[in-house]
């Protein structure tokens, strides 16, 4: 049977912040840094939907947690945002 192993580098990197405080600590911070950004985000897109909208209809994205949301788009509007504006879901 041919099977890989993969590398353990990234367990390596893992272990090497993780048991290291300062790097633990610079971690959790870029950590909270960068979800805090993604709530900005988040909002931001929420309020640019509600005015090119001019409905709430998207406020919901803004109470979203993580990177993705469902939107409940039609097919035909999503390949619209592909093709006129590159944004592919």
């Amino acid at each position: 049977a041919l099977y890989s192993m993969p590398p353990d580098h990234g367990a390596a990197a893992v272990r090497m912040v993780l048991e290291d405080a300062d790097l633990k600590k610079d971690w959790e911070t870029e950590l909270e840094e960068m979800r805090l950004r993604m709530l900005r985000l988040r909002v931001a897109f929420a309020e640019a939907l509600r005015r090119q909208s001019n409905s709430d209809r998207f406020d919901f994205v803004a109470s979203h947690r993580g990177m993705f949301s469902r939107l409940g788009l039609t097919e035909a509007q999503v390949e619209r945002l592909r093709t006129e504006h590159a944004v592919y879901m």
